[in-house]
């Protein structure tokens, strides 16, 4: 990689279609328009009902993916908009058009999206949906695809259906999606490649055990043909010519660090409302990363983690913004490769934070129930589903077809599969065991008039 990614291009406003235009608005920029459309959007909506760690928890204080979004989003402003203040004094020639807050917008609305395409039950659902595509049960329909295809499903990917959902699912008439800017989608593909990418590649680039960009696929093949654009419009760097495959976004890397600083601080903070995290060990943990700042203590538990809680992000967030500016070279160069929670002086104590939260909150009974759940909804939705479009059961399949949404009876194979991941990544955790009950004959549909 001899090229350098240029701030002009990768703060890029066009949009997919070019015969949709930029339409001024005195009072919002074209990143704050992505922003709203988001906030808008049916998809995003769902988000409230969809696990973060607690499922279905009757606690209206723990989080959901709505609320993690939200959080990570403003995190996530506050970064970028730091970020450029200091990007725009040292390239000032090439981006006096531009404000501080254009790089806030496009990393708040990034944030805000990054788990739109997540399926319900959280990564348990991810790991649910590929597991299903691995086992026996799949190899009939997955005969019939390409090999790229293939991984699709089997490495099946939240990121990569975010994308999709983005660009294709949320859509208008003759138009492709939402009509983001390419900066912002750009910024929001944390993994820039398809997935299949041949080992051999993955070892030029040390990608298995170094590079973060590279560990998972950030688009379908169905979209193979949209990414493309996107990268060349902001600059992206490629990293390969045989595969379709870039370096990321220099400020894809601040919406990694938002959603990191929020899940290591609030998972904790979360962990400690339901009980599973002690008072004093969520104090000392978070006094370990404030070390020596003065800290104003109350006696009420729940108010001084709170409290404790936001000086601590706020500490982050400081370390996080030094990092991206001392690494911007090779940022821009696409040789730097790691998140930056990582690089940060309090890098150690969050990785303690993980690794206790792991232990006393990912792995609590509760959590694993609903994980175990969450693989029995999901594959057995994707049974039942499956088996309809490949007519197995021609009598239940009529039926079957008639509940996904807009189902198309005409495409093809592939693009079948993904009206039925589209439809089950789609739904909330509520909606989806409800469906699972019904066509499970466990319970039934309520009638009345």
């Amino acid at each position: 990689m001899d090229s350098t990614m240029q701030w002009h291009k990768l703060l890029s406003s066009s949009r997919l279609v070019e015969a949709v235009p930029n339409i001024p608005d005195a009072g919002r920029t074209v990143f704050e328009k992505d922003f709203d459309k988001i906030i808008f959007s049916s998809s995003f909506r769902r988000l409230k009902d969809k696990t973060q760690v607690f499922s279905l928890v009757e606690n209206d204080y723990i989080r959901s993916r709505l609320t993690h979004s939200l959080e990570a989003s403003c995190v996530g402003r506050t970064l970028g908009t730091l970020v450029g203040s200091e990007i725009i004094k040292r390239h000032y020639a090439e981006l006096q058009s531009f404000q501080a807050r254009d790089f806030g917008d496009i990393v708040a609305a990034a944030c805000l999206a990054h788990d739109i395409g997540n399926p319900p039950f959280g990564h348990a659902g991810e790991d649910a949906i590929q597991e299903w595509f691995k086992s026996a049960k799949a190899e009939k329909v997955l005969s019939l695809l390409s090999a790229n295809q293939t991984e699709d499903f089997k490495k099946f990917e939240g990121n990569a259906q975010g994308f999709r959902t983005l660009v294709k699912l949320e859509n208008r008439p003759s138009l492709k999606g939402l009509q983001f800017t390419c900066a912002m989608l750009a910024t929001f593909t944390k993994y820039p490649r398809e997935a299949g990418i041949n080992s051999s590649l993955f070892k030029k680039y040390n990608a298995i055990d170094n590079n973060k960009s590279t560990k998972k696929h950030g688009f379908f093949q169905s979209e193979k043909d949209l990414f493309p654009q996107v990268a060349k419009e902001v600059g992206l760097i490629p990293r390969n010519q045989k595969a379709a495959w870039w370096c990321r976004h220099p400020l894809a890397f601040l919406v990694e660090a938002a959603d990191d600083i929020c899940y290591h601080i609030v998972d904790l903070e979360d962990g400690f409302q339901m009980g599973y995290i002690t008072y004093q060990d969520a104090i000392a943990l978070l006094h370990d990363i404030l070390k020596d700042e003065r800290l104003d203590i109350v006696t009420d538990e729940t108010e001084n983690i709170k409290y404790l809680r936001a000086k601590a992000i706020h500490k982050l967030i400081t370390e996080v913004k030094q990092v991206f500016l001392d690494y911007e070279d090779k940022l821009l160069d696409g040789t730097f490769d790691s998140p930056f929670t990582t690089e940060i002086a309090s890098g150690e104590k969050l990785k303690e934070i993980i690794d206790i939260t792991r232990k006393n909150v990912y792995e609590s009974c509760e959590v694993v129930e609903v994980k175990i759940a969450g693989y029995e909804v999901i594959g057995g939705l994707l049974e039942e589903f499956i088996a309809a479009i490949s007519d197995e059961n021609l009598s239940k399949s009529y039926l079957m077809k008639k509940l996904i949404p807009n189902f198309r009876e005409q495409e093809d194979i592939y693009t079948k599969i993904l009206q039925v991941t589209d439809y089950i990544a789609g739904m909330t955790d509520s909606f989806a065991v409800s469906l699972f009950k019904k066509i499970k004959g466990i319970s039934l549909p309520r009638g009345g008039r």
